[in-house]
């Protein structure tokens, strides 16, 4: 949704949300630490460079304990609205893209499911964070206002929902990408 809001106000358009149909979980990952305890004083973390991954990235930061913001829920802050890091984490911003490449080089990474799975990583087993269901980073079926209650569009919505689509994530890609709550 705030990508959505964010594409909607960019160009002018007002498309709007249907259904919820999964979440493409990003996650904090490491090579030199095993959790989130581990992670020392002063560690060099790599965040995405675009507005709204770098509000997602922060937001999971705050969720793992390792930050606070200071408006807990705005999904497009940047690092200028940490209130409180009490490990003196050291952030840097990267083009999404790239993070799996420099994740050895770091002590942790914030790394979106698509180039996490790319670069051989198990979002469920290898993140020391990851977002759950409830996440506001949904992936929504939309549609244009005038359309949104076409039964082509609900029938859709309903199958999207459904317990064979939900078994199917499940199985083809073991919690790298979540049903929506």
């Amino acid at each position: 949704k705030p990508y959505l809001d964010e594409f909607n106000a960019a160009r002018g358009t007002n498309l709007i949300t249907v259904a919820g149909i999964h979440v493409e979980p990003l996650g904090l990952y490491s090579r030199k630490h095993k959790t989130l305890a581990d992670l020392p004083n002063g560690a060099q973390v790599v965040l995405p460079n675009d507005a709204s991954n770098t509000g997602r990235a922060l937001l999971l930061l705050q969720a793992a304990g390792l930050i606070t913001l200071t408006d807990p829920q705005n999904p497009l802050q940047t690092v200028r609205d940490i209130a409180t890091n009490p490990k003196g984490l050291k952030f840097q911003e990267v083009e999404a893209a790239t993070i799996p490449r420099i994740l050895p080089q770091v002590d942790g990474a914030v790394i979106n499911t698509n180039y996490a799975l790319d670069a051989g990583l198990k979002p469920k087993t290898d993140a020391l964070q990851l977002e759950g269901a409830d996440s506001p980073y949904v992936n929504y079926l939309v549609a244009r206002p005038d359309n949104q209650n076409d039964p082509r569009i609900q029938a859709l919505a309903k199958a999207l929902r459904g317990q064979a689509i939900k078994d199917f994530i499940a199985s083809k890609y073991e919690g790298a990408v979540i049903p929506a709550a």
